[in-house]
């Protein structure tokens, strides 16, 4: 290895272990301050911790096995079975825009994940060389672009509003990233990927369609698995859910047949260490950003610390401020895959306008304070600050301008 190559590694090493006890001795004084200085013995107090612990169980329930395991084990799977010069010829900096942003863009209507879900399946392809145009267009696109939720959005709160969800969420996908891009892709995006450091990589054991097929399972059981109930009446939607879980068994045992079959114990090993990584990196801070959520804004249709009925206040109207204050809102929130539809149906009630419900449907289901925590620990402080303000922007532009319209 040359001498500069090697200097560069120990001085990134070296900086991100001091990043990390900055960290972690962040987290402490947070901790300590917190523990100093909140009132305990006061009733709203009191009621926000069990807000917050109520909601970290509720996502617990319904969110870690179904979800988050699954996507743990795709995530794991593309960083050990996809090579990294698959991934930088279709996602890299230097990939074809049309081709990479239209994948990215479109990838929610497959996977159908909340914001949390879908870190997982960021992480691995941007370590493995993925551009952060491409990458991140694919973290906003994944929960947002969600055909079940557009087309729930359109059947209870009216078409057009569920016309101009779809039309918004890919344009900001596409948007988002090609900002993004122009912003950083100039700089060094990993040490693997823009360094002369020369990547050497297994020649593959499997044919190119077992591979395929071992993918299509894999994002199957997750779609399948996690298929809601969309409503009382026949249709489409609902004959596929009630045979979902016949549906998702039979994956599950093509699945085990196929690893049994195409991958020796060495990569199963590989693969699940891959898991395992990408698991202890994101599991605690979702927990910690689920318990923050939870303690602030408690869960649909509970109060926490910050009153229901602010909320319902401040988003009246279609003004600049309503519509700020909806991104912002949205985007600290957390909502599991869906349950946007009947808060808002709810705030409707309430008064507010139909711009800033777009803007909280724009940013809120692809946003969390939980899934900025672990973006933070993938991308780093400044482009995650400028992924929300990207966000954030867009869609109180987009309320601004829906709202006038009659």
């Amino acid at each position: 290895m040359p001498r500069k190559t090697a200097e560069k590694i120990s001085k990134l090493t070296w900086e991100d272990r001091r990043m990390k006890d900055r960290w972690i001795l962040s987290i402490f004084v947070t901790v300590f301050l917190a523990a100093f200085f909140i009132p305990f013995g006061q009733l709203n107090v009191q009621k926000a911790l069990v807000e917050a612990f109520s909601l970290l169980q509720e996502y617990a329930r319904e969110h870690v096995l179904l979800c988050l395991i699954p996507a743990f084990f795709i995530a794991g799977a593309i960083s050990v079975f996809i090579k990294k010069t698959s991934v930088i010829k279709y996602f890299g900096a230097q990939a074809r825009k049309i081709l990479s942003y239209s994948v990215a863009s479109v990838s929610g209507s497959i996977l159908a994940v909340c914001s949390c879900t879908v870190l997982p399946l960021f992480a691995s392809i941007y370590t493995r060389g993925a551009g952060i145009g491409p990458a991140t267009a694919f973290l906003y696109s994944g929960p947002a672009v969600n055909v079940l939720a557009i087309i729930l959005t359109a059947k209870v709160l009216g078409t057009k509003l569920g016309v101009a969800r779809a039309v918004g969420a890919i344009v900001f996908a596409v948007l988002i990233g090609w900002i993004m891009h122009l912003l950083f892709e100039k700089k060094p995006e990993s040490i693997d990927a823009k360094t002369d450091i020369p990547v050497e990589e297994k020649p593959e054991s499997r044919s190119l369609w077992k591979t395929a097929l071992y993918f299509s399972t894999m994002v199957a059981i997750l779609v399948f698995i996690n298929w809601g109930k969309p409503g009382t009446e026949a249709g489409t939607w609902a004959s596929i859910y009630s045979v979902k879980w016949v549906i998702s068994g039979v994956l599950l045992l093509s699945l085990a047949w196929m690893i049994l079959a195409w991958f020796d114990k060495a990569e199963r090993k590989e693969w699940t260490f891959s898991t395992w990584i990408f698991a202890k990196q994101i599991f605690p801070l979702l927990f910690a950003g689920v318990l923050m959520a939870g303690f602030l804004l408690g869960r649909p249709g509970h109060e926490a610390l910050i009153p229901n009925e602010w909320v319902a206040r401040w988003v009246g109207g279609n003004g600049l401020g309503a519509n700020l204050f909806a991104s912002i809102a949205g985007a600290f929130m957390y909502f599991a895959t869906l349950t946007e539809v009947p808060i808002l149906q709810g705030l409707l009630g309430a008064g507010m306008g139909k711009g800033p419900a777009l803007a909280l449907l724009l940013a809120g289901p692809a946003l969390s304070l939980p899934n900025m925590l672990v973006i933070r620990s993938v991308i780093g402080m400044k482009k995650t600050l400028v992924y929300i303000l990207l966000v954030v922007i867009m869609a109180t532009i987009s309320g601004l301008i829906y709202g006038v319209i009659p």
